[in-house]
């Protein structure tokens, strides 16, 4: 598995824990502090991950100073 996919599962996994103990609101730099990734590498793959990922519905649900993905499980 590269590292991107690694990183990629990593993002996944840690929306699909978040989400089934009823968080829903995320923002990509405390996804990234919480992986240890940059908020650049977790905001660039969240767009890609929310057209591709089946066991989680990722949202783009507003934008302020910085995107927040609204996330649920499927």
């Amino acid at each position: 598995m590269t590292d991107a996919a690694d990183d990629d599962e990593r993002i996944l996994r840690y929306l699909r824990d978040s989400a089934s103990a009823g968080k829903e609101y995320f923002r990509a730099k405390n996804i990234a502090e919480a992986l240890g990734l940059s908020a650049k590498q977790v905001g660039a793959r969240l767009p890609r991950l929310a057209e591709e990922s089946e066991e989680v519905e990722i949202e783009k649900w507003s934008r302020a100073r910085s995107t927040t993905w609204r996330v649920t499980c499927q």
